[in-house]
């Protein structure tokens, strides 16, 4: 398998969801701006989304994959698939329990992750109906989930990668067609939801019969793998989740701060998650596997140095990123949410917060692909602990950033926070002797510095002032956009390669 054609196709794949997520949002900020109803909505989806990310593409897949990848080299089909009816039979029971209790336990759970909405007893009321709608999400994505993982490790990526569209286009259907005969309008957001989520599980399916996977329901709690599984998933929760779990506790913060701000800061994390789902999840998701063979096969020497190829793809892809985001901040957001209710103060409020969390994209990248690291060797109590330090600087950086700088602030802290996780999951490596840095990393750094430097001066020099972008036409602005981010490609690479870089160099095969 070659992991630069894996990679492109899951990029690729995340791409178009990326792409079909901004209409999205473009479509929802125009129906129903930055207020009250979308600081509900955000609030009750953000909850589920969490739970998914931790349980379902967090602590889970990390625990998961390596056993399954362990199974599938080692073991026959046969004992490989009933591992595979064991676990989906203990998730599915255990996850459509907490969306049972999730929907019952609604206004504790506000009350709790939004406790600044108490004070208005509509914005309390909706977001509580928004949060029923929404919980069963983790049912469905928790599911989705292990049919990724099943086949991501048969090297089936494209599937997996693409189901996000499914989401994004029930958003934009529901908000366009159905949100006039909802009574509030925003609730047709909810349902988009839960409709988005039991779209993708059944894309899944075929797919797994395909290979002989499909889970039939068999629950064995007794089952080793099962057990092995439960036992790294536990600690794994925190281990993988930390940003996710700041973001929770950052809502809590920004019940407090001026109505919008909720807001402001999801549409800006939007913008962020578009680097970082195109590399960081797309990188890790073709990593693991991979990491997880060679760790099976006592491989350390190829371990490493798959490490090392991860390493500098990511940080030649992030670094630009990082600095498009700072450099772009208000052409992105005009172009995509200055339409309708978002107005001009969303603009600049939704600018500060991209701006802070773009000087921390760098580490929330490489966490995705240094933790991934650790569970593949089955090594849950390193990443926890690193974990549980990173939340608590989180929540000090909180404190010390939330009065100058309001929401802004909780957008910096987050991304300060995972800088500081990644270097110590990189000395964590270093110092077990499981990553040595290949030859060149000082001259390869160089490089990119040069290429950033170049790229910096070009964008900052075409992008134009604000103003222009505030009062140009929709039309003008996608062309703009269009001609400054392909045009900042085209000079990044182009550098690259006038200094030496060359796409052979990136070429490497991975687990089959």
């Amino acid at each position: 398998m070659n992991l630069l054609r894996a990679l492109a196709t899951v990029s690729g794949m995340t791409l178009m969801s990326r792409i079909l997520g901004f209409v999205r949002d473009f479509v929802v900020a125009r129906a129903f701006g930055a207020g009250m109803a979308t600081d509900a909505f955000f609030v009750a989806f953000r909850l589920p989304n969490l739970l998914r990310r931790m349980f379902a593409e967090g602590a889970f897949s990390q625990a998961f994959v390596p056993i399954l990848a362990e199974y599938k080299n080692k073991r026959g089909e046969a004992e490989t698939h009933r591992l595979v009816n064991h676990v989906a039979s203990a998730l599915g029971l255990a996850v459509l329990l907490v969306s049972i209790l999730g929907a019952i336990a609604s206004p504790l759970i506000i009350y709790a992750t939004a406790p600044g909405f108490s004070a208005d007893a509509s914005k309390f009321e909706l977001t509580v109906q928004l949060t029923r709608i929404t919980f069963p999400y983790i049912f469905f994505m928790s599911l989705v989930a292990l049919a990724g993982g099943v086949l991501n490790t048969w090297s089936r990526f494209a599937i997996p990668a693409f189901t996000p569209v499914l989401l994004n286009l029930s958003f934009i259907a529901m908000a366009l067609v159905a949100a006039p005969y909802f009574d509030p309008p925003v609730l047709a957001l909810g349902w988009a939801v839960f409709i988005g989520g039991l779209a993708q599980l059944a894309l899944q399916l075929r797919p797994l019969a395909k290979i002989g996977m499909l889970p039939r329901f068999s629950l064995d709690f007794s089952d080793p793998g099962v057990r092995r599984i439960l036992k790294l998933m536990a600690p794994a929760i925190l281990g993988v989740s930390i940003s996710q779990i700041s973001l929770l506790i950052n809502t809590v913060f920004a019940s407090f701060l001026p109505s919008g701000s909720v807001s402001w800061l999801y549409y800006a994390d939007r913008l962020m998650e578009f680097p970082a789902g195109m590399l960081g999840v797309a990188l890790g998701t073709i990593l693991l596997p991979s990491l997880s063979k060679m760790h099976a096969d006592k491989n350390p020497v190829e371990f490493s140095a798959l490490l090392d190829w991860g390493l500098r793809l990511t940080l030649m892809l992030t670094l630009p990123a990082a600095l498009g985001l700072a450099l772009l901040a208000v052409p992105l957001i005009t172009t995509l949410f200055h339409h309708g209710a978002f107005g001009i103060a969303d603009v600049y409020q939704t600018r500060t917060a991209l701006i802070a969390y773009s000087i921390g994209l760098a580490g929330l990248i490489l966490v995705k692909i240094l933790a991934p690291a650790f569970y593949a060797r089955q090594d849950i109590r390193t990443p926890v602990k690193f974990g549980l330090i990173t939340l608590g600087v989180t929540q000090l950086m909180n404190l010390a950033f939330i009065g100058p700088l309001q929401h802004a602030g909780l957008a910096l802290s987050i991304g300060l926070a995972s800088c500081f996780n990644a270097a110590m999951l990189y000395r964590g490596l270093r110092q077990r002797g499981v990553y040595r840095p290949q030859p060149g990393w000082a001259i390869f750094i160089g490089k990119l510095l040069v290429a950033m430097a170049v790229l910096g001066v070009c964008v900052g020099f075409t992008a134009g002032a604000d103003a222009l972008w505030l009062h140009a036409g929709s039309a003008e602005r996608v062309i703009r956009l269009s001609l400054l981010f392909f045009g900042g490609i085209a000079v990044y690479f182009a550098t690259l390669f006038a200094l030496g870089f060359r796409i052979t160099d990136f070429r490497r095969s991975g687990a089959h």
